[in-house]
């Protein structure tokens, strides 16, 4: 099993200066927690670090927080992808690299379909419909691709 690393000031700082320059996002509330190493946990929780570690110490800890962003690499480098809960817990902060689809669009990508829309846009982009946000898409010269998990897709009709 992987240890909890909870990030530092540093490391925190990088993160957001990543957010910041992809969506606009200046603010991180709470602890970043990381487990393994690419997913990234929001813990806002009572707990603080040294607490953290001595229940670590006596207990497997499987996960802390709300998994909230993924590290991914692509032919520019390294990218965030935000997972759905992260769009929803930072959409305040959300100002590039936003792309809103309609009403029916949502429902396809819901079903976990790829749009095949030019969106003027590349990398990872935030999906929103009104004001739902939908989570994240890779935006390319012709389509966006759709990260949502399978579990969580909706169900096509019969």
């Amino acid at each position: 099993m992987e240890s909890i690393k909870i990030l530092n000031k540093t490391e925190k700082q990088k993160i957001i200066e990543k957010l910041d320059y992809q969506f606009g996002i200046k603010e991180i509330p709470g602890l970043i927690v990381s487990m393994g190493k690419e997913r990234l946990f929001l813990f806002s929780g009572n707990f603080d670090e040294n607490q953290i570690k001595k229940l670590e110490s006596v207990t497997s800890i499987e996960r802390m927080g709300i998994y909230f962003a993924k590290f991914m690499t692509d032919n520019n480098g390294e990218k965030i992808k935000l997972s759905i809960e992260g769009t929803q817990i930072l959409q305040k902060q959300i100002d590039k690299n936003l792309f809103e689809i309609s009403e029916e669009q949502t429902e396809e990508w819901m079903k976990g379909h790829e749009m095949q829309i030019k969106t003027g846009m590349k990398g990872f982009i935030v999906i929103k419909h009104d004001e739902d946000f939908l989570g994240s898409g890779k935006a390319s010269e012709e389509k966006i691709t759709n990260f949502i998990p399978k579990s969580r897709r909706l169900k096509e009709k019969s």
